[in-house]
Order: C-alpha cells, then structure tokens, then sequence
C-alpha cells in the first residue's frame, strides 16, 4: 500500500529510490512500549500473499510492485487498480508466451515458541480442574499453503483464484473474484464480483508480520466478551465491490456490498463446511483514501509518498434461528453493528508508519448469548463499544532488509452488562520482527523472517487463540509471548 514513488507523474514508472536515515525501528519501539507497557492489557495470526506470476508475465522484479513482498508499493496499487495491468499489448492473455502459466505456491516451514500464563489446568492425579498454570510449547512447524493464480482473461477483465489450506490440508476459497475494469472508459468504475479482501488502507493480507501473536491485526478481529458477533475487519468477504481510483491512484475510493455471513459459502457463516447458517441480509462497507507528496525541509528532496484514508463498515447479525426439530435452518431477528476508523501510510526516508484507529459498536442483543430480540434483555445490558489501533512501522534498510515493530492497544468502552468488570476484555501487544529477502527473482522469493511479540489480555483468551481457552483467575491477566523464525519462500 504506499512506497514511493517521486519520478514524474506517471505512476508506472518504475524508476525509484529509497532514502536514507539514522532512524530505526527500535528507537520507535521503545518509544511508543514504555508509553502503556504497564498499565496494559492484550493481542493475535494471519496471512500474507504475494504473486511473482505477474513478476515473470510482464519481466519486471518483484521490487517493481513491493517495498517487501507482499506488501504493495504505489506502482503495485496502480497495477492492483487497473486490474492487474500495465494497460499495453501484454495485458492480454493472446500475446502470453504458451509457456506462461500463472501461478504461484507459498508456504513457510517455521519454528516457534508459545507461551500462556494464567491457563486452567487439572489438578495433578485427578480428573477436574483447579489448578491455575503455564501453557508452553516449540517445536517445529508449517504454515497454511497459497495455490494462487491470477491474470487477464481479457482486456478490461481480469481473475483472482486463490484455494487456500490449512495446516492440515484442509482446503477452502480464500480469495476468488472476478474483476471488470475501466467501465465507460474511465478508471473511476470498476466492478469486483466474488470473495475479496475488503477494500482496507492498511491490508492484513499482506503484511508483514507472521508470528502466532503478530501475524494478526488485534483490533480487525476484536469482539467485546460475551458477544455473539463474528465479523472480523480483515477477513475476506464476498458480495460485489464498486471501486475507482485516479490515474496514479492517489486518490481511491470503494463501496462493497456483502453478504452478512463473514465471507462464507453455501448460506453459511463458514468458508468450510460446518458453520452455522447465515441470515438473509447484506453489509456494506465504505472506503476512501487520498495519496499526497510531502514536500522536505528547505534544500531537500521530499519525505515521499503519504497516504490517509477513512472507512464505515455497517452490518448485521442474527440472534435467533429459524429451526426444524431442533436444527437451525436460518438466522433471523438481525441486529446492527458498525466499525469506524481511519488509517494512513506515511513516510519518513527509510521509515514508513502505519497508524490506525477503528471505533466499534455493537446493539445489545448482539452482547447477550442466546438472548434472542423477541425477548427483553436482561437487567443492566447494554450496547457494547470498544475502541482502539495500533501503529506500525517499518525501516528498509535496502529492499532486501526491513525491520518491523508494532504497538497495539484496545480498550473497551462498555461492557455488554454494566455490572461486568470494565477492563474485561482489554488487550496491549508489543511486537517486533525482522525480515531479510535473499533471493527476489520474477520466478522466486525466499524471506527469512524472526519476530517476537507480546500480548497481554484482561480476563479473555487471547485473539491468537493459544493457550486452552479457559482463563484460570477470572478477571485477571492473560500473557502470550510468540517467538517466532520461518522461511517464507514462493515459486
């Protein structure tokens, strides 16, 4: 989503330069840690893609689209906007060498640590709880598999089909669409029909971060305890999404309309079989950003590309079932919630920051389990809200070396039940990594990556879901340290 890109006004212009500067990652980490570190509270996984299919199609390196692959610079959200096209002769398939085939697989073996304190656990020689205790385990392991594929079927139209497993092999569709682009000849109108990552500033997709506590952006996925609700911010969704953007997309905006069944398939709320059914209504979601270059001191070359956007994700969610000797059939008596918030991407020289905010409300079914709308709610319930962000940076030594740091900190502002305890739920998380990118080819990339992080959540499991799930001491603190080392590699 940014880097930077100063050469003339055309933005595939791929001729660009990184500046240099003393600053580095961990001066902002200590920074913005020992702000809040104290008085904290906790954090969680995710996954990032790229596909140098596209790098081999048109013989351009992968640093043409990435300030580090698979995080998008300006000249790779221009090429994303235009529907994955230059817009010459190459663009369409007629003129693709038949050697050509599209494709990318990924996956990372990695090693890591996790730890959990404050953890449930038996009591030595029986069968029943009672013990309070450390949950740790290391060892090696895999990530999920990307079988990822995507291109121009024609001019002006053009395909993502990503299949996706876990660990285990378990398959599902995480992104499959179907893009028309440039309608009525202008960039401003394009169509986007299938399951896709919402239209975000700051991508969970295509992050960084891989560790079981950073991999994840806490404040995408966070729910006030006890609510029903199931949305999280940076999952993929599927409905149909209008979008445009400018010529050099500096200034881009989108309207999603979606199914309120977060992302799922065959009417259900799961993208593997097995989830609950879903209700019959729709979610939109609202995006605009605006790209701007910030001019330098007197004498200087500018700070580069910045970016600031702001997004509305409006929904719905049902509190009871239409059944059918005792099955659920579909979700009904639906209730509203909404996410809020603005984001940016700025830089400094070598430093690029990520700061977001999102503000989060809830109706007051939707916080009580089982309670559905047709009954009243219970003495003291209210609408649960929660508010929060994180900031982000990240310090490119060269395109081959970057170093990550993340603080992140959520805070609930009502409590489904005004006599739950009000920190109840509360996460702080620090995390910092490091990335070097030995090969970088159109054909291959291979990333080592280290990090570790930190989170620290009141009462609850954490969003990484380590641990057994059940907090020993109610009402106390969770720790979940992730030490993480993998090989993320793609051909």
């Amino acid at each position: 989503m940014s880097k930077k890109f100063r050469e003339g006004a055309d933005p595939m212009n791929t001729k660009w330069s990184r500046w240099k500067t003393v600053l580095t990652c961990a001066f902002l980490l200590i920074a913005i840690a020992l702000c809040d570190i104290r008085t904290a509270s906790a954090l969680p996984t995710g996954k990032v893609m790229a596909i140098p299919a596209f790098a081999r199609k048109y013989g351009l390196p992968c640093s043409a689209c990435h300030t580090a692959w698979p995080e998008l610079n300006n000249f790779g959200q221009v090429f994303r906007d235009n529907g994955y096209q230059l817009m010459n002769d190459r663009d369409s398939p007629i003129w693709q060498n038949p050697s050509y085939f599209p494709i990318t697989f990924r996956i990372t073996p990695s090693w890591h640590r996790e730890t959990t304190t404050n953890q449930a656990l038996d009591v030595p020689g029986t069968i029943t709880g009672g013990a309070v205790g450390t949950l740790t385990q290391a060892g090696f392991d895999l990530s999920g598999m990307d079988l990822w594929s995507g291109g121009t079927l024609y001019k002006n139209i053009s395909f993502i089909l990503l299949p996706s497993s876990d660990p285990t092999a378990v398959w599902h569709f995480e992104s499959a669409f179907i893009r028309f682009d440039n309608l009525w000849h202008t960039p401003w109108l394009n169509v986007k029909f299938g399951r896709f990552e919402i239209d975000n500033l700051i991508s969970e997709k295509r992050f960084l971060f891989l560790s079981s506590n950073g991999g994840l952006y806490q404040i995408y996925h966070f729910n006030v305890p006890g609510s029903i609700n199931d949305f999280g911010y940076g999952d993929n969704q599927i409905g149909v999404e209008l979008a445009g953007h400018s010529a050099n997309s500096y200034t881009r905006y989108s309207v999603s309309f979606l199914s309120s069944n977060e992302g799922g398939v065959n009417f259900t709320n799961s993208v593997t079989p097995g989830g609950a059914p879903s209700n019959r209504s729709y979610d939109v979601n609202l995006a605009f950003s605006q790209a701007f270059n910030a001019p330098g001191p007197p004498g200087e070359s500018g700070f580069g590309q910045e970016r600031i956007g702001a997004f509305a994700y409006i929904g719905q969610r049902p509190t009871s079932f239409e059944t059918l000797n005792g099955n659920d059939l579909v979700g009904i008596d639906n209730k509203p919630f909404y996410r809020i918030g603005f984001a940016g991407d700025l830089s400094y020289k070598n430093l690029e920051l990520l700061p977001l905010f999102m503000y989060g409300h809830d109706n007051p079914y939707l916080g009580q389990f089982g309670v559905p709308s047709n009954t009243p709610l219970p003495a003291g319930a209210q609408a649960p809200t929660f508010y929060g962000g994180f900031l982000e940076a990240h310090y490119y030594f060269n395109p081959q070396n970057v170093a990550l740091a993340r603080f992140e900190q959520i805070k609930v502002g009502q409590q489904a039940l005004n006599t739950t305890q009000g920190s109840l739920g509360n996460i702080t998380a620090v995390s910092f990594g490091y990335r070097w990118y030995p090969i970088m080819f159109s054909r291959a990339g291979v990333a080592l990556d280290g990090e570790f992080s930190r989170v620290r959540t009141i009462g609850a499991e954490p969003e990484s879901a380590d641990g057994d799930g059940t907090v020993g001491v109610p009402g106390a603190a969770v720790w979940s340290n992730s030490i993480y080392f993998g090989i993320d590699f793609d051909f």
